[in-house]
């Protein structure tokens, strides 16, 4: 496992994952946004030709992000399952197992868009799911990206990905972590999801992950 990125914000002591994720030391927490399970599978039903096993390679990352990182609960924050027509009986049955491995794990869902139209989770998975905002002081936990009237936001939703270009016109897309105090932004964690380029505000701090590192823009 390669090596995290630790940062201080909003008062708080951060790690910043190459895996697309968050770990929150204080609170034993791993944060992961825009997981979109079953998404393949969505796509396999309206006969589009797109591969398989994106559900097992996302449920195998989140396993070796947990077994390296002390973690009491996994925070989702938004859109775990990607539609109802995903919620296709081998993805359900692969999830089912894959929580009985993590049995006393917390795990909660921040609801997004997706899951209003894909529905909560069966449940039988235990996971305990939230509207929009969660407060866990300081921040309040989003799949959308609006501002809170009290706590900085950390969500989800948009897939940031920041575009390096170089002098002789190379382009490096990679997925990023927007800091900002008072909107902050996850990378989509799932296999299948893609990604929207963003142009951060001049306060805002950007962290680009790839090659098995986070790294600071202008750092």
């Amino acid at each position: 496992m390669s090596c995290h990125l630790p940062i201080e914000h909003c008062g708080q002591h951060l790690w910043l994952l190459p895996d697309k994720a968050l770990y929150w030391p204080a609170r034993r927490a791993l944060l992961v946004a825009d997981v979109h399970i079953g998404k393949a599978a969505s796509y396999r039903a309206l006969h589009q030709p797109v591969p398989r096993g994106t559900t097992e390679a996302t449920l195998a990352r989140l396993d070796k992000l947990l077994a390296t990182y002390d973690c009491q609960q996994l925070i989702i924050l938004g859109d775990f399952l990607h539609a109802r027509t995903g919620r296709a009986p081998a993805t359900l049955a692969r999830l089912r197992a894959w929580r009985e491995q993590h049995a006393g794990l917390r795990m909660v869902l921040v609801r997004g868009n997706h899951d209003r139209h894909a529905g909560d989770p069966p449940a039988e998975l235990d996971i305990e799911v939230n509207d929009e905002p969660w407060l866990l002081e300081p921040f309040a936990l989003q799949h959308e990206p609006l501002r809170h009237p009290d706590h900085p936001v950390m969500a989800g939703h948009v897939h940031p990905v920041f575009v390096l270009r170089g002098r002789a016109r190379q382009r490096l897309r990679l997925p990023c972590f927007v800091l900002d105090d008072k909107i902050s932004l996850l990378p989509a964690f799932g296999e299948f999801t893609g990604g929207w380029n963003v142009e951060p505000a001049a306060d805002s701090r950007v962290f680009v992950a790839g090659a098995e590192q986070v790294w600071a823009l202008g750092g």
